[in-house]
């Protein structure tokens, strides 16, 4: 079983906990990670973009001129691809995109994510996250103490609009609630700052 060092806002120690070694010593499952980034991110594509082929193109109907005799080279339309203002070759259609990818792959995905950060020292738990004032400079303050100088995501136990209104101005600091946690945000960010209940609800959901 995996023991983490906990650490206060300010940096200094604040013990030490146990995690679950299910959820946090994992095999690491690369070809799951990547099918899960993938599926991320295809869903994200909105697919929207429509061009219009010549045929979709109003009017065209009849030929410009007729076929010999005129000594121009001979058209169909005035709608074909090579005329301003005709059809678009090979047109970008709207299409879906998303992908689906199965509950128990999903979540072999995320508990093989954050087994990779633990063993790889990128996984930081602190004993509580709050703020007072929801000032940018209180965040500011504890990414200072916490060495996150790198991309990191703060997963909070609930969420605290203090503290997403004080990190929001933070140049490579995201903050999510625990229950948005997924295998992107894991291994997009260099660094994943925990809470102690977020870790708990963590080893609730997944460790069973």
């Amino acid at each position: 079983m995996p023991s983490i060092k906990v650490y206060k806002m300010d940096g200094t120690e604040a013990g030490s906990m146990e995690l679950s070694e299910k959820v946090f010593g994992a095999e690491y499952r690369e070809e799951l990670i990547h099918q899960a980034v993938v599926t991320r991110l295809a869903n994200e594509r909105q697919g929207t973009k429509s061009t219009l082929t010549r045929t979709e193109v109003r009017g065209g109907g009849r030929k410009p001129w007729r076929q010999k005799g005129t000594g121009n080279a001979r058209q169909g339309s005035i709608r074909a691809p090579q005329w301003i203002k005709g059809g678009v070759v090979f047109a970008p259609k709207s299409r879906d995109f998303s992908k689906g990818m199965n509950k128990k792959a999903k979540v072999a995905a995320l508990i093989s994510a954050l087994s990779k950060k633990v063993a790889d020292g990128e996984l930081v738990v602190i004993d509580q996250l709050s703020v007072k004032e929801g000032k940018t400079k209180e965040m500011a303050a504890f990414k200072k103490a916490l060495n996150l100088d790198k991309t990191a995501v703060v997963v909070m136990d609930n969420a605290d609009e203090k503290v997403i209104l004080a990190a929001r101005n933070l140049e490579k600091l995201t903050t999510l609630p625990v229950e948005q946690i997924s295998t992107y945000e894991v291994v997009a960010n260099a660094k994943v700052v925990l809470t102690r209940e977020a870790v708990k609800k963590i080893e609730e959901v997944y460790g069973e």
